[in-house]
């Protein structure tokens, strides 16, 4: 089986690394929301200048992830056809980002990202042990040694394998034919309408006759950018949900119709403690009114 072949870097290795026999270079690009790799740009350039297929990583810390994930994109390459990764691993500490926490940074690149594949880097353990969603964005990256190049022991589909470190580089294979099919993969994510062309129109892009396909995580994605609106300041979960869709409109909806029911039960049982309070205090009169009463009457006598 033909493989495409690459390497992943970081700031401990060099910006003049050897890019001979390569069709992909991913490089570290941010961790957590305070660190970039230095030598990042000249990495990615090095790639660049040799025709190959260039990625960025981001190492995914415990906490915040959509801050995370604005983070990384902002300090990644900014271009159609590169490959943004989610590091999800345990940190120096021992620490690790939840499923959820991975689930939505990725979901989050996606969004701010849409023109460029997502994927999910981890190695075995983890996918095995630690995720339970199953979700990878737009593939997986999975990181095992112990089996030959292209042939990670997992069930689910694969899109890069990281099979060795060798001279000082983690070495991985690509489930590509040639650097081609991965450039038109990487490619494919979503891309964003002719501007200028003849033919074409803001409203209705020519297409030349070719139909566009979306995977279904690319249409869920689209309606979550486009059909949401901002929570309301009564919305319960204003914190963790600042925007709205349909589904999340009925939540809040509900939470808020739970929440005034009990404020109701809560106003009606101190109502009913008022008015025997009242019923109290009225008979109370009413036994002081026969006392005075009927001191009137003997004095009358």
């Amino acid at each position: 089986m033909s493989m495409v072949k690459g390497v992943d870097v970081a700031s401990y290795q060099s910006t003049t690394y050897s890019t001979a026999g390569l069709d992909f270079v991913i490089v570290k690009a941010t961790q957590s929301t305070n660190y970039t790799n230095p030598k990042m740009t000249a990495q990615a350039e090095r790639a660049r200048k040799a025709g190959l297929v260039v990625g960025y990583y981001h190492f995914l810390v415990r906490g915040h992830p959509k801050e995370q994930a604005a983070y990384f994109v902002s300090k990644a390459g900014e271009r159609a056809g590169d490959i943004l990764a989610c590091d999800w691993e345990n940190n120096t500490d021992g620490t690790y980002a939840t499923n959820a926490e991975k689930d939505t940074f990725i979901k989050e690149v996606k969004r701010l990202r849409p023109h460029c594949r997502v994927v999910l880097y981890c190695n075995r353990s983890f996918w095995t042990t630690h995720d339970t969603t199953s979700y990878a964005g737009d593939g997986l990256w999975i990181a095992d040694p112990n089996r030959a190049a292209g042939s990670p022991n997992v069930k689910h589909p694969w899109t890069f394998h990281q099979y060795s470190i060798s001279g000082g580089m983690d070495r991985n294979v690509g489930n590509f034919p040639n650097r081609a099919a991965l450039k038109k993969w990487a490619g494919g994510a979503a891309p964003a309408p002719p501007s200028g062309a003849a033919g074409t129109s803001p409203s209705k892009p020519n297409t030349g006759g070719a139909t566009v396909g979306l995977t279904a995580q690319q249409v869920h994605d689209a309606v979550w950018k486009f059909d949401q609106i901002a929570a309301p300041d009564t919305s319960p979960t204003r914190d963790t949900n600042p925007n709205w869709q349909a589904q999340s409109w009925l939540k809040d909806t509900g939470n808020n119709v739970r929440a005034l029911r009990a404020e109701l039960r809560d106003v009606a049982a101190q109502a009913q403690a008022n008015g025997k309070a009242l019923s109290a205090l009225r008979a109370q009169v009413d036994a002081l009114t026969a006392q005075l009463a009927g001191r009137g009457s003997e004095g009358e006598t």
